[in-house]
């Protein structure tokens, strides 16, 4: 089989995937991983190392990628009541996301979440990438801006983010829609 991770689409898609994350004991904790994640593009290395204080600030933090090293903006103001109410009551250093242990979660624990959640939705394509590509999908489908998108997803050009999001795939598929030459 192989294994292709895709954005959620639809506001559907999105409604079922929360749903899903949010059975068991940690629904709280993988709701708001979710919406974080979609609502920001962050790699999933970078989301389970967020911290209180990281988040706490009025509209906007700064953080630095793992990946790139490059310090990234991150704009919370459209969920700025969802992340006050999750981290009420916790302290500055204390991970946003921890595990039953008390240790922040692992990307591969959030793996193993997103697997469970997509089983009881029926798809094959979910993975921790998914929040990453769906932020960038609709971003793209609400601004057609793939230059801003380009930066805010730290990718070195248009055509990586074009790729990445399988936009050229989604033009020309809807660029050929009803198109048919003879009878």
């Amino acid at each position: 089989m192989t294994y292709n991770v895709q954005p959620l689409r639809t506001a559907t898609e999105i409604q079922q995937f929360m749903h899903a994350v949010s059975v068991g004991r940690y629904s709280k904790r993988n709701r708001f991983l979710v919406l974080l994640g979609m609502n920001t593009g962050l790699r999933m290395s970078d989301i389970v190392r967020l911290r209180v204080a990281d988040v706490k600030q009025i509209y906007n933090c700064t953080i630095t990628e793992q990946k790139t090293g490059k310090k990234r903006l991150l704009y919370l103001a459209s969920i700025r009541e969802e992340v006050l109410t999750y981290i009420d009551g916790l302290s500055d250093n204390t991970y946003l996301f921890v595990s039953n242990y008390g240790r922040p979660l692992r990307v591969n624990s959030v793996y193993k979440i997103f697997q469970k959640a997509a089983l009881r939705m029926h798809r094959h394509d979910i993975g921790t990438h998914t929040l990453r590509k769906t932020f960038g999908y609709h971003y793209y489908q609400q601004t057609h801006d793939i230059a801003t998108l380009m930066i805010l997803l730290n990718h070195s050009s248009e055509s990586v983010t074009k790729r990445y999001l399988g936009i050229e795939e989604l033009d020309i598929q809807n660029a050929l829609k009803g198109f048919r030459l003879g009878k």
